[in-house]
Protein backbone atom coordinates (compact mmCIF):
# COMPACT_ATOMS: atom_id res chain seq x y z
CA UNK A 1 0.00 0.00 0.00
CA UNK A 2 2.79 2.40 1.10
CA UNK A 3 4.77 1.72 -2.66
CA UNK A 4 1.28 2.32 -4.62
CA UNK A 5 0.49 5.66 -2.67
CA UNK A 6 4.56 6.95 -3.12
CA UNK A 7 4.28 5.66 -6.99
CA UNK A 8 0.87 8.19 -7.24
CA UNK A 9 2.06 10.65 -5.56
CA UNK A 10 5.02 11.22 -8.00
CA UNK A 11 2.55 11.57 -10.97
CA UNK A 12 4.86 10.87 -13.20
CA UNK A 13 3.16 12.04 -16.48
CA UNK A 14 3.54 15.70 -17.26
CA UNK A 15 5.98 17.98 -15.03
CA UNK A 16 4.04 18.36 -11.71
CA UNK A 17 7.16 19.38 -9.93
CA UNK A 18 7.41 22.68 -12.01
CA UNK A 19 3.93 23.49 -11.61
CA UNK A 20 3.83 23.01 -7.77
CA UNK A 21 7.72 24.78 -8.02
CA UNK A 22 5.76 27.95 -9.38
CA UNK A 23 2.61 27.67 -6.98
CA UNK A 24 5.42 27.41 -3.97
CA UNK A 25 6.98 30.61 -5.35
CA UNK A 26 4.01 32.62 -5.51
CA UNK A 27 3.00 31.73 -2.07
CA UNK A 28 6.25 32.38 -0.91
CA UNK A 29 5.79 35.92 -2.14
CA UNK A 30 2.81 36.32 -1.74
CA UNK A 31 3.19 35.43 2.15
CA UNK A 32 6.76 37.37 2.67
CA UNK A 33 4.98 40.79 1.43
CA UNK A 34 1.64 40.09 3.49
CA UNK A 35 4.23 39.85 6.51
CA UNK A 36 4.73 43.74 5.64
CA UNK A 37 1.19 44.51 6.37
CA UNK A 38 1.00 42.41 9.07
CA UNK A 39 3.92 43.25 11.72
CA UNK A 40 2.96 40.79 14.32
CA UNK A 41 3.20 37.50 11.82
CA UNK A 42 7.33 38.35 11.99
CA UNK A 43 7.22 38.18 15.79
CA UNK A 44 4.90 34.54 15.04
CA UNK A 45 7.59 33.27 13.01
CA UNK A 46 10.15 34.25 15.02
CA UNK A 47 8.99 32.76 17.56
CA UNK A 48 8.46 29.47 15.95
CA UNK A 49 12.15 29.26 15.28
CA UNK A 50 12.67 30.28 18.99
CA UNK A 51 10.44 27.40 20.12
CA UNK A 52 12.79 24.69 18.07
CA UNK A 53 16.16 26.29 19.13
CA UNK A 54 15.16 25.75 22.94
CA UNK A 55 13.74 22.40 22.18
CA UNK A 56 16.94 21.65 20.61
CA UNK A 57 19.49 23.88 23.40
CA UNK A 58 17.83 21.63 25.94
CA UNK A 59 17.58 18.33 24.31
CA UNK A 60 17.48 15.59 26.49
CA UNK A 61 20.77 12.54 26.03
CA UNK A 62 19.29 9.79 24.26
CA UNK A 63 19.19 6.35 26.16
CA UNK A 64 22.39 4.64 26.19
CA UNK A 65 23.38 2.11 23.69
CA UNK A 66 24.92 -0.94 25.85
CA UNK A 67 28.08 -2.03 23.51
CA UNK A 68 28.79 -5.19 21.41
CA UNK A 69 31.50 -7.88 22.75
CA UNK A 70 32.59 -10.29 19.51
CA UNK A 71 30.53 -12.76 21.35
CA UNK A 72 26.81 -12.81 20.12
CA UNK A 73 24.96 -15.04 22.22
CA UNK A 74 22.90 -11.91 23.34
CA UNK A 75 21.61 -11.04 19.87
CA UNK A 76 19.42 -13.70 18.85
CA UNK A 77 16.78 -11.02 18.54
CA UNK A 78 18.61 -8.18 17.35
CA UNK A 79 17.01 -8.81 13.38
CA UNK A 80 12.83 -9.90 13.73
CA UNK A 81 13.48 -10.93 10.02
CA UNK A 82 16.37 -13.54 10.58
CA UNK A 83 13.73 -16.11 9.39
CA UNK A 84 12.81 -14.58 6.16
CA UNK A 85 16.23 -15.01 4.81
CA UNK A 86 17.32 -18.26 5.85
CA UNK A 87 18.67 -18.00 8.75
CA UNK A 88 18.60 -20.57 11.87
CA UNK A 89 20.09 -19.92 15.25
CA UNK A 90 22.85 -22.31 16.22
CA UNK A 91 23.73 -22.35 19.63
CA UNK A 92 27.17 -23.80 18.80
CA UNK A 93 27.69 -20.91 16.26
CA UNK A 94 27.26 -17.41 17.74
CA UNK A 95 27.40 -15.89 14.30
CA UNK A 96 24.62 -16.95 13.40
CA UNK A 97 23.02 -14.91 16.14
CA UNK A 98 24.43 -11.86 14.47
CA UNK A 99 22.37 -10.01 11.68
CA UNK A 100 23.53 -10.32 8.36
CA UNK A 101 24.45 -7.49 6.16
CA UNK A 102 24.06 -6.63 2.86
CA UNK A 103 26.45 -3.68 2.22
CA UNK A 104 26.38 -2.28 -1.44
CA UNK A 105 27.89 0.48 -3.40
CA UNK A 106 27.39 1.38 -7.38
CA UNK A 107 30.07 2.44 -9.19
CA UNK A 108 30.79 4.39 -12.45
CA UNK A 109 34.63 4.86 -13.65
CA UNK A 110 35.66 4.41 -10.47
CA UNK A 111 38.68 2.58 -11.03
CA UNK A 112 40.94 4.93 -8.81
CA UNK A 113 38.85 4.20 -5.59
CA UNK A 114 36.45 1.03 -5.88
CA UNK A 115 39.33 -1.35 -4.84
CA UNK A 116 40.20 0.60 -1.92
CA UNK A 117 36.62 0.29 -0.96
CA UNK A 118 36.03 -3.40 -1.83
CA UNK A 119 39.57 -4.11 0.38
CA UNK A 120 37.69 -2.21 3.29
CA UNK A 121 34.35 -3.57 3.38
CA UNK A 122 35.86 -7.16 3.04
CA UNK A 123 38.13 -6.57 5.75
CA UNK A 124 35.59 -5.41 8.12
CA UNK A 125 35.67 -7.03 11.93
CA UNK A 126 32.50 -9.22 11.50
CA UNK A 127 32.04 -13.15 10.68
CA UNK A 128 32.46 -13.71 6.69
CA UNK A 129 29.55 -16.36 6.77
CA UNK A 130 27.36 -13.02 7.90
CA UNK A 131 28.69 -10.72 5.23
CA UNK A 132 28.33 -10.02 1.64
CA UNK A 133 29.76 -7.05 -0.65
CA UNK A 134 27.57 -6.23 -3.90
CA UNK A 135 29.41 -3.27 -6.30
CA UNK A 136 27.24 -2.71 -9.44
CA UNK A 137 29.54 -1.29 -12.03
CA UNK A 138 27.12 0.97 -13.67
CA UNK A 139 28.59 0.63 -17.51
CA UNK A 140 31.64 1.88 -16.73
CA UNK A 141 34.18 2.64 -19.53
CA UNK A 142 37.46 2.57 -17.38
CA UNK A 143 39.16 -0.22 -15.78
CA UNK A 144 36.48 -0.45 -13.10
CA UNK A 145 35.27 -4.11 -14.07
CA UNK A 146 38.74 -5.19 -14.94
CA UNK A 147 39.44 -3.85 -11.20
CA UNK A 148 36.49 -6.05 -9.94
CA UNK A 149 36.98 -9.22 -11.69
CA UNK A 150 40.73 -9.45 -10.42
CA UNK A 151 39.47 -8.36 -6.70
CA UNK A 152 36.49 -11.19 -7.08
CA UNK A 153 38.86 -14.03 -7.26
CA UNK A 154 40.79 -12.78 -3.81
CA UNK A 155 37.63 -12.22 -1.80
CA UNK A 156 34.64 -14.59 -1.57
CA UNK A 157 32.18 -12.14 -0.01
CA UNK A 158 32.89 -9.94 -3.00
CA UNK A 159 29.83 -10.04 -5.84
CA UNK A 160 29.59 -7.96 -8.75
CA UNK A 161 26.58 -6.94 -11.00
CA UNK A 162 27.39 -4.84 -14.55
CA UNK A 163 24.41 -2.68 -16.28
CA UNK A 164 24.30 -2.19 -19.62
CA UNK A 165 24.25 1.01 -21.46
CA UNK A 166 20.09 1.38 -21.53
CA UNK A 167 19.88 0.98 -17.37
CA UNK A 168 18.00 3.68 -16.42
CA UNK A 169 17.05 5.44 -12.53
CA UNK A 170 21.07 6.48 -12.31
CA UNK A 171 22.15 5.25 -8.22
CA UNK A 172 18.51 4.79 -7.29
CA UNK A 173 18.20 2.57 -9.98
CA UNK A 174 21.28 0.70 -9.53
CA UNK A 175 20.77 -0.10 -5.87
CA UNK A 176 16.90 -1.55 -6.98
CA UNK A 177 18.44 -4.12 -9.08
CA UNK A 178 20.86 -5.54 -6.96
CA UNK A 179 18.40 -5.34 -4.39
CA UNK A 180 16.59 -8.21 -5.43
CA UNK A 181 19.85 -10.60 -5.66
CA UNK A 182 20.82 -9.69 -2.11
CA UNK A 183 20.28 -11.87 0.95
CA UNK A 184 21.05 -9.05 3.89
CA UNK A 185 18.42 -8.15 6.96
CA UNK A 186 20.46 -5.00 7.24
CA UNK A 187 21.60 -2.76 3.99
CA UNK A 188 24.03 -0.65 3.91
CA UNK A 189 25.06 1.74 1.00
CA UNK A 190 28.32 3.45 0.49
CA UNK A 191 29.89 5.73 -2.27
CA UNK A 192 33.17 4.20 -3.92
CA UNK A 193 34.88 6.78 -2.17
CA UNK A 194 34.38 5.54 1.00
CA UNK A 195 36.73 4.86 4.16
CA UNK A 196 35.16 2.61 6.35
CA UNK A 197 36.04 1.80 9.56
CA UNK A 198 36.69 -2.36 10.65
CA UNK A 199 34.27 -1.90 13.75
CA UNK A 200 31.51 -0.20 11.58
CA UNK A 201 28.77 -3.36 12.04
CA UNK A 202 29.04 -4.19 15.31
CA UNK A 203 28.79 -0.53 16.59
CA UNK A 204 25.71 -0.46 14.89
CA UNK A 205 24.21 -3.93 15.87
CA UNK A 206 22.61 -1.99 19.62
CA UNK A 207 21.21 0.89 17.75
CA UNK A 208 19.06 -1.83 15.46
CA UNK A 209 17.71 -3.85 18.35
CA UNK A 210 15.31 -0.64 18.48
CA UNK A 211 12.21 -2.27 16.50
CA UNK A 212 11.15 1.46 15.23
CA UNK A 213 14.89 2.55 14.15
CA UNK A 214 14.42 1.65 10.56
CA UNK A 215 17.77 3.04 9.62
CA UNK A 216 21.11 4.23 10.10
CA UNK A 217 23.27 7.19 9.40
CA UNK A 218 27.02 7.14 9.95
CA UNK A 219 28.68 10.88 10.80
CA UNK A 220 30.51 11.69 7.53
CA UNK A 221 33.80 12.94 7.77
CA UNK A 222 36.08 14.68 5.00
CA UNK A 223 39.36 12.58 4.01
CA UNK A 224 41.39 15.85 2.49
CA UNK A 225 39.83 18.22 4.79
CA UNK A 226 43.85 19.54 5.06
CA UNK A 227 43.61 19.72 1.12
CA UNK A 228 42.64 23.55 0.66
CA UNK A 229 39.67 26.14 2.01
CA UNK A 230 37.14 24.04 0.02
CA UNK A 231 37.75 20.76 1.91
CA UNK A 232 38.33 22.44 5.01
CA UNK A 233 34.67 23.99 5.16
CA UNK A 234 33.17 21.03 3.84
CA UNK A 235 34.49 19.20 7.26
CA UNK A 236 33.63 21.88 9.31
CA UNK A 237 29.65 21.63 7.02
CA UNK A 238 29.73 17.49 8.12
CA UNK A 239 30.01 18.37 11.90
CA UNK A 240 27.25 21.17 11.84
CA UNK A 241 25.12 18.50 9.89
CA UNK A 242 25.43 15.82 12.18
CA UNK A 243 25.61 17.52 15.56
CA UNK A 244 21.72 19.18 14.14
CA UNK A 245 20.47 15.90 13.52
CA UNK A 246 21.95 14.55 16.63
CA UNK A 247 19.66 17.32 18.24
CA UNK A 248 16.93 17.00 16.24
CA UNK A 249 16.37 13.26 16.73
CA UNK A 250 16.91 13.85 20.35
CA UNK A 251 13.44 15.87 20.65
CA UNK A 252 11.39 13.44 18.04
CA UNK A 253 12.43 15.25 14.57
CA UNK A 254 13.11 13.52 11.41
CA UNK A 255 16.46 12.45 11.43
CA UNK A 256 18.00 12.54 7.66
CA UNK A 257 20.38 9.81 5.47
CA UNK A 258 23.22 11.04 3.63
CA UNK A 259 23.85 8.49 1.15
CA UNK A 260 27.35 7.44 2.05
CA UNK A 261 27.39 5.27 5.21
CA UNK A 262 23.48 4.86 5.21
CA UNK A 263 21.97 0.97 6.59
CA UNK A 264 18.64 0.39 6.08
CA UNK A 265 16.75 -2.49 7.56
CA UNK A 266 15.22 -4.65 4.70
CA UNK A 267 11.65 -4.80 5.74
CA UNK A 268 12.05 -0.65 6.33
CA UNK A 269 13.16 -0.73 2.66
CA UNK A 270 10.11 -3.04 1.69
CA UNK A 271 7.56 -0.80 3.59
CA UNK A 272 8.42 1.86 1.61
CA UNK A 273 8.84 0.70 -1.84
CA UNK A 274 13.25 0.35 -2.31
CA UNK A 275 14.77 3.42 -3.46
CA UNK A 276 12.87 6.18 -5.90
CA UNK A 277 14.24 6.29 -9.95
CA UNK A 278 12.59 9.38 -10.43
CA UNK A 279 15.23 11.72 -7.96
CA UNK A 280 18.23 12.55 -8.22
CA UNK A 281 19.09 12.55 -4.63
CA UNK A 282 17.68 9.02 -3.57
CA UNK A 283 19.16 9.48 -0.03
CA UNK A 284 16.78 12.23 0.74
CA UNK A 285 13.71 10.81 -0.72
CA UNK A 286 14.06 7.80 0.79
CA UNK A 287 14.56 9.66 3.98
CA UNK A 288 10.94 11.24 3.98
CA UNK A 289 9.25 7.72 2.72
CA UNK A 290 10.50 6.42 6.30
CA UNK A 291 9.69 8.91 7.98
CA UNK A 292 6.20 8.79 6.21
CA UNK A 293 6.00 4.93 6.84
CA UNK A 294 6.61 5.68 10.68
CA UNK A 295 10.34 4.15 10.99
CA UNK A 296 12.78 6.09 12.88
CA UNK A 297 16.30 7.30 11.51
CA UNK A 298 18.82 7.32 14.02
CA UNK A 299 23.07 8.51 13.58
CA UNK A 300 26.03 7.98 14.76
CA UNK A 301 28.79 10.30 15.85
CA UNK A 302 31.29 7.36 16.18
CA UNK A 303 32.42 5.19 14.34
CA UNK A 304 32.36 7.86 11.27
CA UNK A 305 32.53 7.28 7.09
CA UNK A 306 35.22 9.08 5.68
CA UNK A 307 34.92 10.34 2.36
CA UNK A 308 36.70 12.35 -0.21
CA UNK A 309 35.57 16.06 -0.45
CA UNK A 310 35.12 18.14 -4.26
CA UNK A 311 38.43 20.06 -4.50
CA UNK A 312 37.23 23.31 -6.33
CA UNK A 313 34.36 25.52 -6.51
CA UNK A 314 33.12 24.38 -9.68
CA UNK A 315 33.10 20.80 -8.29
CA UNK A 316 31.40 22.22 -5.34
CA UNK A 317 28.77 24.21 -7.12
CA UNK A 318 27.36 21.57 -9.37
CA UNK A 319 27.79 19.04 -6.48
CA UNK A 320 25.50 21.13 -3.75
CA UNK A 321 22.94 22.28 -6.82
CA UNK A 322 22.30 18.58 -6.80
CA UNK A 323 21.66 18.16 -3.49
CA UNK A 324 19.84 21.20 -3.28
CA UNK A 325 17.12 20.30 -5.94
CA UNK A 326 16.61 16.69 -4.79
CA UNK A 327 15.96 18.19 -1.39
CA UNK A 328 13.38 20.46 -2.85
CA UNK A 329 11.97 17.68 -4.67
CA UNK A 330 11.29 15.60 -1.47
CA UNK A 331 8.95 18.21 -0.64
CA UNK A 332 7.07 18.79 -3.66
CA UNK A 333 6.53 15.21 -4.19
CA UNK A 334 5.74 14.28 -0.38
CA UNK A 335 4.33 17.45 0.89
CA UNK A 336 0.85 16.73 1.13
CA UNK A 337 1.45 13.23 2.73
CA UNK A 338 3.98 15.46 5.40
CA UNK A 339 0.89 17.71 6.11
CA UNK A 340 -1.59 15.11 6.71
CA UNK A 341 -0.26 14.20 9.46
CA UNK A 342 1.71 10.64 8.79
CA UNK A 343 4.75 11.26 10.31
CA UNK A 344 2.98 12.37 13.89
CA UNK A 345 3.36 16.34 15.43
CA UNK A 346 6.73 16.24 16.33
CA UNK A 347 8.42 14.99 13.19
CA UNK A 348 6.02 17.21 10.88
CA UNK A 349 7.17 20.74 13.08
CA UNK A 350 10.46 19.70 12.67
CA UNK A 351 10.41 19.20 9.15
CA UNK A 352 8.38 21.96 8.01
CA UNK A 353 10.90 24.03 10.26
CA UNK A 354 13.54 23.25 8.66
CA UNK A 355 12.09 22.76 4.82
CA UNK A 356 11.47 27.17 6.00
CA UNK A 357 14.98 27.90 7.05
CA UNK A 358 16.95 25.40 4.73
CA UNK A 359 14.92 27.01 1.59
CA UNK A 360 12.35 29.25 1.61
CA UNK A 361 13.68 31.72 3.95
CA UNK A 362 16.40 32.08 0.73
CA UNK A 363 13.67 32.75 -1.86
CA UNK A 364 11.83 35.26 0.76
CA UNK A 365 14.61 37.78 0.39
CA UNK A 366 14.09 39.28 -2.60
CA UNK A 367 10.29 39.47 -2.25
CA UNK A 368 10.82 41.33 1.28
CA UNK A 369 13.01 43.53 -0.13
CA UNK A 370 11.53 44.59 -2.75
CA UNK A 371 8.60 45.08 -0.23
CA UNK A 372 10.40 47.17 2.25
CA UNK A 373 11.42 48.99 -0.81
CA UNK A 374 7.79 50.02 -2.05
CA UNK A 375 6.63 50.71 1.05
CA UNK A 376 9.60 52.18 2.70
CA UNK A 377 10.12 49.89 5.45
CA UNK A 378 12.83 48.36 6.99
CA UNK A 379 13.06 44.52 5.82
CA UNK A 380 11.78 41.76 8.09
CA UNK A 381 13.95 38.62 7.42
CA UNK A 382 17.13 39.61 8.36
CA UNK A 383 17.02 39.20 11.69
CA UNK A 384 15.21 36.14 11.54
CA UNK A 385 18.18 34.68 9.67
CA UNK A 386 20.93 36.13 11.48
CA UNK A 387 18.72 34.60 14.59
CA UNK A 388 19.03 31.32 12.29
CA UNK A 389 22.95 32.17 11.57
CA UNK A 390 23.85 32.79 15.02
CA UNK A 391 22.35 29.52 16.21
CA UNK A 392 24.40 27.40 13.40
CA UNK A 393 27.30 28.98 14.63
CA UNK A 394 26.99 27.49 17.76
CA UNK A 395 26.13 24.33 16.57
CA UNK A 396 28.78 24.13 14.02
CA UNK A 397 31.44 24.74 16.99
CA UNK A 398 29.30 22.10 19.14
CA UNK A 399 29.84 19.86 16.64
CA UNK A 400 33.64 20.17 15.85
CA UNK A 401 33.99 20.00 19.10
CA UNK A 402 32.29 16.72 19.77
CA UNK A 403 33.09 14.85 16.18
CA UNK A 404 36.61 15.97 16.10
CA UNK A 405 37.14 15.97 19.91
CA UNK A 406 39.37 18.94 19.63
CA UNK A 407 39.24 22.07 22.18
CA UNK A 408 36.67 25.00 22.51
CA UNK A 409 39.51 27.56 21.20
CA UNK A 410 40.12 25.08 18.23
CA UNK A 411 36.66 24.37 17.17
CA UNK A 412 35.58 28.46 17.20
CA UNK A 413 38.68 29.08 15.35
CA UNK A 414 37.81 26.61 12.74
CA UNK A 415 33.86 28.02 12.71
CA UNK A 416 34.87 31.22 11.82
CA UNK A 417 35.49 30.21 7.83
CA UNK A 418 33.58 27.50 8.47
CA UNK A 419 30.52 30.02 8.49
CA UNK A 420 31.79 32.01 5.47
CA UNK A 421 32.05 29.49 3.69
CA UNK A 422 28.72 27.99 4.49
CA UNK A 423 26.82 31.45 2.89
CA UNK A 424 27.36 29.68 -0.62
CA UNK A 425 23.87 27.74 -0.18
CA UNK A 426 22.44 31.21 -0.65
CA UNK A 427 22.87 31.48 -4.55
CA UNK A 428 22.92 27.80 -4.80
CA UNK A 429 19.36 27.78 -3.21
CA UNK A 430 18.49 30.90 -5.51
CA UNK A 431 19.56 29.55 -8.69
CA UNK A 432 17.67 25.93 -8.39
CA UNK A 433 14.49 27.29 -7.29
CA UNK A 434 14.68 29.67 -10.07
CA UNK A 435 16.01 26.54 -12.49
CA UNK A 436 12.87 24.55 -11.14
CA UNK A 437 10.30 27.17 -11.94
CA UNK A 438 11.96 27.47 -15.48
CA UNK A 439 13.39 24.58 -17.03
CA UNK A 440 10.93 21.27 -17.47
CA UNK A 441 12.06 18.15 -15.51
CA UNK A 442 15.31 16.60 -16.07
CA UNK A 443 16.54 13.24 -13.97
CA UNK A 444 20.56 14.08 -14.26
CA UNK A 445 22.89 12.39 -12.27
CA UNK A 446 26.17 14.15 -12.44
CA UNK A 447 29.21 11.99 -10.98
CA UNK A 448 31.00 13.18 -8.64
CA UNK A 449 34.39 12.66 -9.35
CA UNK A 450 36.92 10.35 -7.08
CA UNK A 451 40.57 11.05 -7.00
CA UNK A 452 41.64 8.47 -4.91
CA UNK A 453 44.54 7.99 -2.26
CA UNK A 454 47.05 5.70 -0.41
CA UNK A 455 48.49 3.16 -2.56
CA UNK A 456 47.89 2.04 -5.96
CA UNK A 457 45.20 -0.05 -6.37
CA UNK A 458 45.74 -0.73 -10.34
CA UNK A 459 49.56 -1.63 -9.33
CA UNK A 460 48.16 -3.76 -6.81
CA UNK A 461 46.03 -5.68 -9.35
CA UNK A 462 48.24 -5.82 -11.87
CA UNK A 463 47.14 -3.27 -13.77
CA UNK A 464 49.16 -0.83 -15.14
CA UNK A 465 48.25 2.99 -14.85
CA UNK A 466 48.24 4.97 -18.41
Amino acid sequence: MHETEFRSSLQLEGDPRRLKMIIALVIVYGLTIGLHFAPWSRWLLLGLFSIQALRLIFAPPLPAIASVTSQATDLTHVSEHDSDHGSDHNPQNPSTDLPFFSLLASAKNEEAVIGNLVKNLCHLDYPSDRLEVWIVDDNSSDRTSEVLAVLQQKYPQLKTLRRGEGAQGGKSGALNQVLALTKGDIIGVFDADAQVPANVLRSLIPVFQSTRVGAVQLRKAIANADENWWTAGQSAEMALDWCLQDLRIRVGGTGELRGNGQFVRRTALDDCGGWNEQTITDDLDLTIRLHLCQWDIACLNFPSVREEGVLTLKQLWHQRNRWAEGGFQRYLDYGHLMLSGRMGFLKTFDASLFFINQYLLTIAFIPDTIAAFVLKQNPMLPAIAGFSLALSSVTMAFGLRRSYQMAWKDAIWKTVPGMIYMLHWIPVIASVTLRMCVIPKRLKWVKTQHQGAGENILEEVGLQEI
